[in-house]
């Protein structure tokens, strides 16, 4: 039987969802229009493994129960500790050594400015000491990381998975969306593991960050906030600031924006296309000078504040002169279709077309 089990952040409902059959097998995620449901998708959906829809017709479950109840499921999902059953890692050191290989080779990488941020994973096999329940271990996780979306799913085709994670893709209605740029990570230990915790000691102020972990984040709020700058000219970036995961800090920075100038309708099928409408090209910050970045010379002289007033708006009619012309237009108008269709088919929409509205 498939099913799929979550729980939102800082949330103790638990959802189900139970199904008599598989779900339904999706080829690519422009066929998910329209379409509402729990979505399992891989980075490259294939034959061998395809985009899951499950229905959303969701149960509430209680996820602490007594030891008294015979349910096995309710057993199962208990919250409590009592049970001994324990994961272990055989090969972890053979797997550290590996891993430590790995490190040297991509800090090498690092460090001759090869690339700017590389991630690297590592794969465990575990063996329980005893027999283990998926649900008890989703259980355990809810318990464990109360900050975080916790999922547990299992179906015939992907196999039985349990993830939990801190961050949120992107969230939003009418045009007001958000996402995050979460990246930088640092153990928790000691007095510190109280860090916004209820009643702790532990401020903001207590978390001190290296130069290596306020560049990582940086990278990926820079990038996150460019890609979304191409839909919206009404960007706010707020942080980066703390946050507790499990025994874990990250930096996060919260992105919001408003697609204003999205219409309903923008993302539309035509047959098999996914078809992008954007609204036209245009200087999005008016007020472009920025002062602090200026090179400035030094000439001898008295101005007055109209004068320099006179002098500003001078700068800035002539660097608008020289930046609103056809050939930059055309230029922005070609780059919004090649970075968008790269991103929609990132996502494995296979045919697309973007199109510019005109001023």
């Amino acid at each position: 039987m498939s099913y799929v089990y979550f729980r939102l952040p800082h949330s103790t409902h638990v959802f189900r969802n139970r199904l008599s059959t598989e779900p339904e097998e999706i080829a690519s995620l422009a066929e998910l229009n329209g379409r509402r449901g729990f979505v399992i998708a891989p980075f490259t959906p294939s034959d061998d493994c395809p985009i899951l829809l499950l229905p959303t017709d969701w149960e509430e479950v209680n996820l602490n129960f007594s030891g008294d109840n015979q349910n096995s499921e309710q057993t199962y999902l208990s919250s409590n500790d009592s049970v001994s059953a324990m994961l272990l890692d055989a090969d972890y050191e053979k797997e550290r050594q590996r891993y430590a290989v790995d490190f040297h080779n991509y800090h090498g990488q690092l460090t001759n400015d090869a690339f700017q941020k590389i991630v690297l994973a590592r794969c465990a096999r575990l063996t329980a000491t005893e027999k283990l329940s998926p649900l008890t271990l989703f259980a355990r996780a809810c318990h464990r990381y109360p900050r975080m979306f916790i999922a547990l799913f299992s179906t015939e085709r992907s196999g039985t998975w349990l993830i939990a994670t801190p961050e949120t893709l992107i969230s939003g209605t009418n045009g007001a969306m958000q996402t995050m740029a979460l990246a930088g990570t640092m153990r928790l230990s000691g007095a510190n593991l109280d860090f916004d915790v209820e009643g702790g000691s532990i401020g903001k102020d207590d978390i001190h960050w290296s130069t290596k972990n306020i560049k990582e984040q940086r990278y990926v709020e820079t990038y996150i906030t460019e890609c979304v700058e191409q839909f919206s000219d009404d960007v706010n970036v707020e942080g980066p600031f703390t946050v507790h995961a499990g025994d874990l800090v990250h930096l996060r920075s919260d992105i919001r924006f408003h697609l204003k100038d999205a219409k309903e309708g923008w993302l539309s099928m035509s047959g098999d296309t996914l078809v992008a409408k954007l609204p036209p090209v245009r200087l999005l910050d008016n007020d472009f000078i920025d002062e602090t970045r200026t090179r400035s010379f030094i000439a001898s002289g008295k101005w007055s504040s109209v004068d320099r007033k006179e002098m500003y708006d001078r700068a800035v009619q002539k660097m608008r002169q020289r930046c609103l012309t056809k050939k930059n237009y055309a230029a922005a108008q070609l780059n919004a279709k090649e970075q968008f269709g790269q991103m929609l088919r990132s996502m494995g929409f296979e045919k697309t077309r973007v199109e510019i509205g005109s001023k």
